[in-house]
């Protein structure tokens, strides 16, 4: 049996299969998941699984370099906001247009896990990034200025 927490075949392999760049949204029950977009469907009932929970498992097995939301999300929802800076503190923080998600950006994931989160403004894209202290490991590879913050 597989040793680390997640348990579930797809979202396993949505996390593997993603490349430097790649988007994977994180919504909530209500977010209209475009046709042509892979769709991992978590959600039983009301809150179950919740936006927390899915979230900090894939916090856990996922470098995301960026990390966009709402800009609505700081008005109407602080304490789900809070939680996701809670979750990726290293990750570089955009806000959008509740909008843009919801259109353009949406069909632009490489996958999107739906949760049964009732969580106003709760649909949160995960930018992949790399290990960059193991990505620049090698001797005599000049690790670039954006990417220092990351080096520990």
């Amino acid at each position: 049996m597989k040793r680390s927490k997640i348990l579930n075949a797809e979202l396993n392999h949505a996390i593997a299969t993603m490349g430097h760049g790649d988007l994977m949204i994180v919504c909530d029950a209500g977010f209209p998941i475009p046709d042509t977009v892979w769709r991992i469907d978590l959600a039983i009932k009301q809150d179950l699984p919740d936006l927390e929970t899915i979230l900090s498992l894939i916090a856990e097995d996922f470098i995301a370099e960026k990390v966009s939301y709402a800009n609505e999300m700081a008005a109407n929802n602080p304490a789900l906001l809070e939680k996701v800076r809670r979750l990726f503190p290293d990750a570089d923080h955009a806000p959008i247009p509740h909008a843009d998600i919801l259109g353009g950006i949406a069909r632009q994931a490489k996958a999107v896990v739906r949760t049964g989160a009732f969580d106003p403004w709760g649909n949160i894209l995960l930018y992949s990034g790399v290990d960059v202290p193991k990505w620049f490991s090698k001797p005599g590879v000049i690790v670039p200025e954006s990417y220092r913050k990351w080096m520990r």
